[in-house]
């Protein structure tokens, strides 16, 4: 049986872990009311890889494919598109990430599925779920915290990709409303706060097409031994305001009663924590299995100035498999 924490919980034993400087992985849902946490490494239930940082050898190397998607019928995303419109019309959210859940046909399993997929973070959470993220949450090194806001993507083969996609008024506004609440978001367990780097571009090579993304760095500074307070650093920032909206509360609860069907454990956050420093990931690009059923969750955020049919095309563009 899974042995789950409650946000309190959590924090406590995360706290304690962080006083005694005890490396530890610990992953959470969305809502931040879920958490699991272990101080052994190499789990048998758990499988990952933090960029050059990983617990397994096999490679178990075979080609992936999605051979059908069943994506959220057009009508039923507007209407939820509408709603949201509605909500922002109405002062209650200026952005809110809007989500979907789409069936998949695959001949893979999920294990195949994390082995053969290349990404800044993979996952494989038993036989339940994993994801392939390229969007870092947290990174805490040398008394220093910085996170890593994705928020723009488009299609890298459509003529002048990457101009049209940092030129999108658009773009440019979710993306500047996302910075901004993360920057309030550091500055509740941080100092001197700083935007490093805003809006650069990657690029993203997936099974069928590559993509560009935007992110920003942004910074600050932490107390001497920050490690004891880890747990309320971690509480603190939950939900990742990247991949719920602004303002945090009344988007949250917007996107509980507008989206039809649960998140879990999508767009929650996975972290290592080494004893010293501390590394994490947004779980999006995520494959759930459930009644024996991989379904994968996808999104993007919606603004005023969304265009009901880019948007449903990006949450369709976001079902791949990232490749090498």
């Amino acid at each position: 049986m899974d042995n789950f924490l409650n946000k309190k919980e959590f924090t406590l034993k995360l706290n304690k872990l962080g006083s005694s400087k005890t490396p530890c992985l610990f992953f959470s849902n969305f809502e931040a009311s879920k958490f699991f946490i272990t101080t052994n490494l190499n789990h048998p239930d758990i499988l990952y890889k933090f960029n050059s940082n990983k617990n397994y050898n096999n490679t178990k190397q075979t080609t992936l494919s999605i051979k059908q998607k069943d994506f959220i019928e057009y009508k039923t995303y507007l209407e939820q598109f509408s709603e949201v419109q509605n909500k922002i019309k109405e002062g209650n959210t200026y952005l809110l990430n809007l989500t979907s859940k789409t069936k998949i046909n695959t001949p893979n399993s999920l294990q195949e599925i994390f082995y053969n997929t290349d990404a800044k973070f993979t996952f494989l959470y038993k036989d339940k779920f994993t994801f392939f993220s390229p969007e870092r949450f947290i990174k805490i090194q040398n008394n220093k915290i910085s996170t890593y806001p994705m928020k723009g993507t488009i299609d890298a083969s459509t003529p002048n990709a990457k101009e049209l996609l940092l030129s999108s008024p658009k773009e440019l506004a979710e993306h500047t409303m996302i910075v901004d609440l993360l920057r309030n978001d550091l500055s509740k367990i941080s100092n001197n706060v700083q935007v490093e780097r805003f809006r650069y571009t990657e690029q993203i090579k997936t099974n069928n097409k590559n993509l560009i993304t935007t992110s920003s760095k942004i910074s600050s500074k932490l107390e001497q031994n920050w490690q004891k307070d880890l747990g309320s650093i971690i509480s603190e920032l939950l939900p990742a305001g990247s991949i719920s909206g602004t303002p945090k509360r009344s988007t949250c609860n917007i996107i509980k009663n507008i989206e039809d069907y649960e998140r879990d454990f999508f767009t929650g956050i996975c972290a290592i924590f080494d004893g010293q420093n501390l590394d994490s990931a947004i779980m999006i690009r995520f494959i759930e299995r459930k009644n024996n059923e991989l379904y994968y969750k996808s999104g993007g955020g919606i603004t005023i100035d969304s265009d009901i049919d880019s948007e449903y095309e990006e949450m369709c563009q976001k079902v791949y498999f990232p490749i090498g």
